[in-house]
């Protein structure tokens, strides 16, 4: 082809305008990543993205959150604030971010009760929370308890060697009271030897699994509780009710003698038959056990026969296996199934009962009464929520949900434990040597020797 004035100017006229293309389309994009941000975690755990827990507390949060972080001029501070912020911000974007450095007002951070630099005050609907480390675990814990309202108060009954929840030992509740509090329920024991009525403001009454009976007079003060529309979780133990028979009989149940037995723990490992396993196939229909699949254990459990009555809405929540059955003779030696004694499952190892009533509970003033939802809970183990099971599988998942349904928080039963995949590597000291020594000495010595050995072979060449 003949090059000509007329071709070199055409072929000019062609790349300035594809210049001016190029650098229009460069403008445009540079124009949109500023107007429109997209962000994407590749990364295998989702480190960088909230987990479904933090995702389902936003959703229930109804409004604006103002976060006041008391942070000094540290550029690295404020971009890690900014950076954990702006991940619940990118999902709820009425979330409000402000910075004032606490050496400029201390005044306001004396009042505001800020003690760490770096510290978020969250406020939300006239209430309000504190942030010190800015983990997205602790972070969505005071999300939920800005959600939550009200502070919620469960009593625990003492004085009959129940469960300590606070004890560190292995049969008491102290780690799941723990992820209860983070979660803005308040704690507090009661004797019933030294108060004359349940507190009005109790949401939930603890009763777990008491060792020693309770006195005629205690007794009266808990179905006084109950006939006022008290809710109640009531963990036992196979055995004696120590008292409580009267109890049993306002929810229409029955407790007969003898120890839940079930094999198939041996199938994973588990060669203790008195430990039941219940998994995601075996919850029947409830809204506790809704969209919950984990599987949970129930060390020495005892069945629940219920009764018919009128009074009460019962449901069945925890059941055994079709191949278990309630051992009543002794367990000793061989255990097997007996037809004449023994009664096989499924069994009913946990029940729920629920009424509509007119609250009245603490109620000392001539106000119309309102309608609420009495919840009971009645399991036959209390050794699924101790220190020594409540971190197997689904039992801490199965424990929260359960005091969210008895408080009325059904909004927050579907919410999980679990804030935050485990991003750690816990090595132990040994490894810690073997990966060290190998870095600093093994493998430098392998290069070194490797490249000897073919500077060796190429100067014998």
């Amino acid at each position: 082809m003949k090059i000509t004035a007329k071709s070199r100017r055409q072929s000019r006229i062609n790349s300035i305008v594809m210049l001016l293309l190029i650098l229009s389309l460069t403008g445009l994009l540079a124009w949109l990543s500023v107007r429109y941000q997209t962000q994407m975690d590749w990364t295998q755990s989702g480190r960088h993205t909230l987990s479904h827990a933090s995702q389902e507390v936003l959703v229930r949060l109804e409004g604006p959150v103002e976060i006041t972080a008391y942070a000094r001029e540290d550029a690295v501070l404020r971009q890690t604030v900014e950076k954990i912020v702006g991940r619940y911000k990118r999902l709820k974007p009425d979330i409000k971010l402000h910075f004032v450095n606490p050496d400029t007002v201390p005044d306001k951070v004396r009042s505001a009760g800020i003690s760490v630099n770096g510290e978020m005050l969250l406020r939300y609907q006239g209430r309000k929370e504190h942030v010190k480390t800015g983990t997205e675990e602790e972070f969505t814990n005071a999300l939920e308890r800005l959600a939550r309202g009200s502070e919620h108060l469960l009593v625990f009954l003492e004085g009959h060697g129940e469960r300590d929840p606070f004890g560190k030992a292995n049969h008491d509740l102290s780690l799941w009271t723990t992820q209860l509090v983070s979660r803005g329920f308040k704690i507090q024991y009661l004797n019933l030897a030294d108060v004359q009525a349940i507190p009005g403001n109790t949401k939930v009454l603890v009763i777990a699994s008491p060792t020693v009976g309770l006195l005629p007079g205690e007794i009266a003060l808990i179905i006084e509780y109950l006939l006022r529309g008290g809710n109640i979780l009531w963990l036992f133990d196979p055995g004696s009710l120590h008292g409580l028979e009267s109890l049993a009989d306002q929810l229409s149940i029955e407790i007969p003698s003898g120890v839940v037995i079930d094999f198939a723990g041996s199938l994973i490992g588990i060669e203790d038959p008195t430990i039941v396993l219940n998994t995601s196939s075996m919850y029947p229909e409830h809204a506790i056990t809704k969209t919950f699949n984990l599987t949970t254990f129930f060390p020495t459990t005892a069945s629940i026969n219920v009764r018919d009555n009128e009074q009460w809405n019962t449901s069945s929540l925890l059941i055994s296996g079709d191949h278990t059955w309630l051992e009543t003779g002794v367990l000793e030696g061989e255990i097997e199934y007996n037809e004449d004694s023994d009664l096989i499952g499924p069994l009913d190892i946990g029940i729920t009962l629920e009424k509509t009533i007119e609250n009245d509970l603490g109620n000392d003033l001539d106000e119309p009464s309102e309608t609420i939802q009495q919840r009971i809970i009645v399991i036959g183990d209390g050794d699924f929520l101790s220190n020594t099971y409540v971190g197997n599988s689904g039992n801490l998942d199965l424990g929260i949900r359960l005091i969210n349904w008895l408080s009325n928080d059904d909004d927050f039963i579907s919410i999980p434990i679990k804030t935050v995949n485990d991003a750690h590597l816990e090595l132990s000291l040994l490894a810690s040597v073997i990966i060290a020594f190998g870095f600093i000495l093994v493998l430098p010595l392998l290069f070194l020797g490797t490249g000897l050995t073919i500077w060796w072979r190429r100067k014998k060449q």
